[in-house]
């Protein structure tokens, strides 16, 4: 760099620096100008592979989140029921496992904003009545 601005330096040498960057293939290299350009469509391929499998991991994980939430909500609920916690206890958990269901329900669906709320609600409902016991 001469710390000169483009306007500074001379205008032969702005023309040989446009003409260095648009400097046609040579003849002999066609074959691996050809094969740049399959690598290029490749990679927006897989560009294009990667954008689309992320609604898809999305919705596994809303889907496979609220599934698990439901079942340790169940399963919670079975427990307290059996033991000598108040009626309020299993019930909270109970609705807060059928919250967690339905996030599950609706992320499988594709509404994975929804069911990461609806899967919040449900386990804030499970801790509540985990504090009534």
């Amino acid at each position: 760099m001469s710390g000169r601005a483009d306007s500074d330096s001379p205008p032969d040498t702005r023309a040989e620096e446009a003409g260095k960057a648009e400097e046609p293939e040579e003849p002999g290299r066609g074959d691996d100008a050809e094969a740049a350009g399959h690598g290029e469509r490749d990679r927006q391929g897989e560009q294009g592979e990667q954008d689309g499998d992320a609604p898809r991991r999305a919705r596994w994980a809303a889907t496979g989140t609220g599934a698990v939430l439901a079942l340790a909500g169940t399963a919670a609920s079975l427990l307290r029921l059996t033991g000598s916690a108040p009626a309020l206890v299993p019930v909270a958990y109970a609705c807060g496992a059928g919250t967690c269901a339905l996030a599950a329900v609706l992320g499988s669906r594709g509404r994975t904003r929804r069911a990461l709320w609806l899967s919040v609600a449900g386990l804030m409902v499970m801790a509540l009545g985990d504090q009534f016991d």
